[in-house]
């Protein structure tokens, strides 16, 4: 039986002796997570459990980070976050991460250690797939779904199919992880992978670091993907080395799909021609070249969230802005995805550079990216943003318009008050 890289962790993850595609599994999970708008609807459903039933399941295993309307914004997203302390306190869950010591959820928990490959993780969180970079698989539920496996451990899953995506040739300048995915995700459309796998493989993407790799596994869930993966390579493993503060890790196993498995479709791509793409209103589908939009002006201009608040998007943010200044009739809002990463963009002198160009520098919080804080629209403004979804109405108002862009884009942008390319700047 020669499994995908799914098939592969969802059967390790079962009592069953074989599994295929098509068919529904309980499995058990490696790893719960909750966030300040799922997790309290999961926690009032497990409280209304039998109180024989009312035991968590492991409480190591379930994390918990206030990050999408924190610090909070108003009464009601700190009633929420006041809730998942609460539970944290009253149950013994340690991997509670108040404001100060949090990040944005999928950045925070795989700088902290807390997933491998073969890993099988759950989160009330469509971007969870993130985590499908270090190997394993990674997705959203609902907040039912992880009440039920705070109890129980375990989470029903329909076994998907896998398409795998080969990717050729050497990337150029200014163009990585974000335009890879765009790219993708523009030609098999929003709904190309409806609960399949992706499996990115290839020497493009052997050539990435972590960073570029999270940020198209974060975006799989945007062509209607079940998860993302990347099998572990070095990359992954000196990754996971360094979240562990250097300690060699003992007893990972090296997962990868078997020779011969069994792919719905295989799609490759050369990745050698690929410019800095832009999606435009108001799919993450409708994606053209940057250097076409260079009539499109700008309000607004986002550097941050789950998919590009990395450092290294901070990296090439500063190597763009240094020495120069935001357009005038523009407003740059720049969100390191964590304590960690903004303290080290700090020490580099990052953050000076951005200040100095006149950007806005805030704590890590999901905050504009969902249209809850820190940068909503008003009517008729248009935002170039690094987050992942440009849905009508998804950053406020309804008649603001979301342009999706890589850091490098986004910088350029910023300087130009206008779609830009980094070339022009």
């Amino acid at each position: 039986m020669n499994l995908t890289l799914a098939e592969k962790i969802l059967l390790a993850h079962t009592d069953k002796e074989e599994i295929s595609a098509g068919e529904f599994v309980l499995a058990d999970v490696d790893l719960c997570l909750g966030n300040d708008i799922t997790a309290p609807i999961a926690i009032k459903e497990f409280e209304e459990l039998a109180p024989e039933r009312r035991r968590l399941f492991d409480r190591r295993k379930i994390v918990l980070v206030p990050d999408h309307f924190t610090p909070n914004k108003d009464i009601k997203s700190a009633q929420q976050c006041k809730l998942m302390r609460e539970f944290a306190k009253k149950y013994g869950i340690e991997n509670y991460f108040e404001i100060g010591r949090m990040g944005i959820e999928h950045a925070l928990l795989p700088e902290l250690g807390f997933i491998k490959p073969g890993d099988l993780v759950i989160g009330a969180d469509s971007h969870t797939c993130t985590y499908g970079a270090l190997g394993a698989f990674s997705t959203g539920v609902g907040s039912t779904d992880l009440s039920f496996a705070f109890a129980t451990g375990k989470c029903w899953f329909k076994v998907p199919e896998t398409i795998r995506f080969i990717y050729y040739g050497q990337l150029r300048k200014w163009v990585g992880g974000k335009d890879i995915i765009l790219y993708t995700i523009g030609d098999i459309g929003v709904s190309g992978c409806l609960y399949k796998a992706m499996e990115f493989s290839g020497e493009a993407i052997e050539g990435l670091g972590m960073d570029e790799r999270f940020t198209i596994c974060n975006m799989a869930i945007e062509a209607g993907g079940k998860c993302g993966m990347i099998e572990a390579d070095e990359v992954t493993y000196r990754y996971i080395k360094q979240s562990k503060g250097g300690k060699e890790i003992k007893g990972i196993e090296r997962w990868k799909a078997d020779k011969g498995a069994r792919y719905s479709e295989v799609r490759e791509y050369d990745v050698s021609k690929l410019k800095p793409l832009v999606a435009c209103p108001h799919l993450p589908s409708n994606v053209k070249p940057a250097e076409e939009l260079a009539d499109v002006r700008l309000d607004q201009v986002v550097i941050g969230s789950c998919t590009n608040g990395r450092l290294s998007d901070l990296r090439i943010s500063a190597e763009i802005l240094k020495g120069k200044k935001v357009h005038p009739d523009l407003r740059l809002i720049i969100i390191p995805a964590t304590q960690r990463i903004y303290l080290e963009a700090l020490r580099e002198g990052l953050i000076e550079v951005f200040i100095e160009a006149n950007a806005v520098v805030s704590t890590p919080t999901c905050g504009p990216c969902l249209g809850g804080h820190m940068g909503v629209l008003a009517e008729g403004e248009k935002v170039l943003a690094t987050t992942n979804r440009n849905f009508k109405g998804r950053m406020g108002h309804p008649e603001s318009e979301i342009y999706l862009a890589s850091p490098a884009v986004a910088a350029a942008s910023a300087i130009k008050g206008r779609i830009a390319i980094p070339e022009e700047v």
